[in-house]
């Protein structure tokens, strides 16, 4: 259940993160996506203790939706279908659709993946392990009382 947003005062907008989980207790760590809002939330015991605004898939190949578990991290990754660095890289799926550290430039896309800001992918990389549940979805925020999943 969540049990904390985060207060974002400043504008959301491209490049943009936030960062707080000081006092936030340990516990389950989810990641959620919502491509409509071209945003990224991570939430630990219930708690949001990061969002950012995000790119992700272009047209000719989206970013897919639904419930994904970690299953593999590299600090330093680079693409072998692009050969573009992929820092902090966190994989989705088999055919390569990942969380990574990346410009985040309004009008910007991806070849599918979801691209975060430097900082917050260094974050939310070390906070993460393999299986953690990342939610992609496409209009479906989550409030206060809601359930993760």
């Amino acid at each position: 259940m969540v049990k904390r947003i985060l207060q974002i005062d400043e504008p959301f907008v491209h490049g943009y993160y936030k960062w707080d989980d000081e006092g936030v207790p340990e516990g389950e760590l989810v990641v959620t996506v919502d491509l409509k809002a071209e945003s990224i939330s991570v939430f630990r015991a219930g708690y949001e203790i990061g969002a950012a605004v995000i790119t992700f898939g272009d047209s000719e190949k989206p970013t897919p939706t639904g419930v994904f578990p970690i299953s593999q991290k590299s600090k330093d990754h680079v693409s072998n279908i692009y050969g573009s660095p992929m820092p902090y890289m966190m994989r989705l799926t088999n055919d390569g659709v990942a969380i990574h550290a990346s410009d985040v430039k309004w009008g910007w896309g991806t070849r599918g993946c979801i691209g975060v800001p430097l900082e917050f992918a260094r974050r939310l990389f070390e906070q993460a392990t393999l299986g953690d549940r990342v939610i992609v979805t496409n209009g479906k925020m989550l409030g206060l009382g809601d359930a993760i999943l």
